[in-house]
C-alpha cells in the first residue's frame, strides 16, 4: 500500500513553517494518541503515521529531500524507512512537544511512566557512500555493506550495569533526570529547568559498571548491513535508513545510517534526469544513403535505422529506455545525437571523388525552415 504524502497527513500545505507543522502535528498526535483511543488499532497507525511525517517536515535537509524525491529520499522505499518509528521512540523524541504547548508531557493521558521527565539518549547518525553503476540504479539494487560503529554492549545488554548490579536512584534530581532552580529578578522569581548534571539526565546511578563498555552500555563493533536500494537513484542523493546509526548509550534510541549515493559514469551513455544521451558518429556515404546501427542500452544493443539524407544534429528518440523516476512515474529516454564524421585528410583518389561531388546540385546546401532551426533545438537541449 503506498504511503501517504507527509503534508496530507498532517493537513498543511508544502510551504507551511515550522511552527505551522509542529502545531498540526500536536493535534493529530492528541487526537490519535493511544491512551485516549485505548485498544484502537486504527488510532495507534495514525499517531505513528503522524509522528513519521513530523519526524520528516521538521527537519530541513529530510523536507528538502522529500519534496524533491518523495518518500524514496528519506527512506519511505526499498527497505529503506523514513519513519519505522516505535511508541518508544515517539514518546522520547516528542514528548516535549506538549509540555512546550502547556500539556505537561505525553504522560498526562495516563502514560506518565513513558516519559517521566527523563531525558532519552539518541545515538550519532551514520553517513556512508556507495557507488552504483547505471544499470544498478535502473534497476535497484541490494548491497550488503559493513560499517564500523557503535552497538549495545552484549555483556550487560546495553545497560552499562555489571551482572545484576542494581541502579540507585540519583540524589541530585531525585530520579527525574532535570534539576529546577528558582531565581530572583527584578521582575519576580523565574524557574529554569535543566538536565541533571550528576546522571546526564537518566534519574538513576549505576553501581557497578560493566567491564566491558565500562558503564557506557555500547561497544565499537563491526556491523553488515543489507541495503535495499530502489531503482532511479541520483548521485548526491541522501537516503536515511531509520535506527541503524550509532546505538545510544545505555538503552537510548539508535541513531541513522545515511546512505550518500555516487553514480558511477556510463563508458558511452550520459545521464540528463532519467534520460540518457548518446552520441553518434556516422560516415558521409552512411548520412547519405542511410545504414543501420547499433545503440548501447542499459539492457543490450539494439538496431536503430538511419534514414538516407540524415543531417548531423538530429535527435533520434528511443522511448521507455532511459531510467526510471524513483516515484514510479514512468521512463526516461535515449536520445541519440546524430554526428556526421568529417576526415582529417583523404586520399588523391577520394579527393577526386569529393572535388567531383563540389560541381554537383545534390551537395549544394540547400536548408530547409527546419534546418535553420537547428541551433535553436540544440540550446534548447542542452540549457
Amino acid at each position: 500500500m503506498a504511503k501517504r504524502d507527509y503534508y496530507e497527513i498532517l493537513g498543511v500545505s508544502k510551504n507551511a513553517s515550522e511552527e505551522e507543522m509542529k502545531k498540526a502535528y500536536r493535534q493529530q498526535a492528541l487526537k490519535y494518541h493511544p491512551d485516549r483511543n485505548p485498544g484502537d488499532k486504527e488510532a495507534e497507525d495514525k499517531f505513528k503515521e503522524a509522528a513519521e511525517a513530523y519526524e520528516v517536515l521538521r527537519d530541513k535537509d529530510k523536507r528538502a529531500r522529500y519534496d524533491q524525491y518523495g518518500h524514496a529520499g528519506v527512506g519511505g522505499a526499498g527497505g529503506f524507512s523514513g519513519g519505522g518509528m516505535s511508541m518508544d521512540d515517539i514518546f522520547s523524541n516528542f514528548g516535549d512537544i506538549f509540555s512546550n504547548f502547556g500539556f505537561g508531557g505525553f504522560g498526562n493521558f495516563g502514560g506518565g511512566s513513558r516519559s517521566g521527565g527523563r531525558r532519552v539518549s539518541k545515538g550519532t547518525n551514520l553517513r556512508v557512500k556507495v557507488r552504483l553503476t547505471l544499470q544498478e540504479i535502473a534497476n535497484g539494487v541490494e548491497k550488503k555493506i559493513k560499517v564500523k560503529k557503535l552497538v549495545s554492549c552484549a555483556t550487560c545488554n546495553g545497560t552499562g550495569a555489571a551482572g545484576g548490579s542494581e541502579f540507585s536512584t540519583c540524589n541530585t534530581c531525585g530520579g527525574r533526570g532535570v534539576v529546577t532552580r528558582v531565581q530572583n529578578t527584578f521582575i519576580g522569581q523565574m524557574q529554569t529547568s535543566s538536565t541533571c548534571p550528576t546522571c546526564n539526565g537518566e534519574g538513576k546511578i549505576i553501581k557497578n559498571k560493566c567491564p566491558k563498555c565500562m558503564g557506557e552500555g555500547v561497544t565499537s563493533e563491526d556491523d553488515v548491513i543489507t541495503l535495499k536500494i530502489p531503482a532511479g537513484v541520483a548521485d548526491g542523493m541522501q537516503l536515511v535508513v531509520s535506527g541503524r546509526g550509532n546505538a545510544a548509550r545505555r538503552g537510548g534510541v539508535a541513531g541513522d545510517l545515511l546512505v550518500v549515493i555516487e553514480e558511477e559514469q556510463h563508458p558511452e551513455l550520459t545521464r540528463d534526469d532519467q534520460d540518457l544521451l548518446y552520441n553518434l558518429f556516422v560516415s558521409i556515404p552512411d548520412a547519405v544513403v542511410g545504414t543501420a546501427v547499433e545503440i548501447p542500452t542499459l539492457d543490450g544493443k539494439v538496431k536503430v535505422k538511419i534514414e538516407p539524407g540524415t543531417q548531423p544534429g538530429k535527435i533520434l528518440r528511443l522511448r521507455g529506455k532511459g531510467l526510471p523516476d524513483i516515484n514510479g512515474y514512468g521512463k526516461g529516454d535515449i536520445l541519440v545525437r546524430i554526428n556526421v564524421w568529417i576526415p582529417s585528410s583523404v586520399s588523391k583518389d577520394e579527393k577526386k571523388i569529393f572535388e567531383k561531388l563540389q560541381s554537383s546540385d545534390s551537395f549544394n546546401p540547400q536548408p530547409t525552415k527546419e534546418d535553420k532551426g537547428f541551433f535553436k533545438k540544440m540550446r534548447d537541449m542542452f540549457e
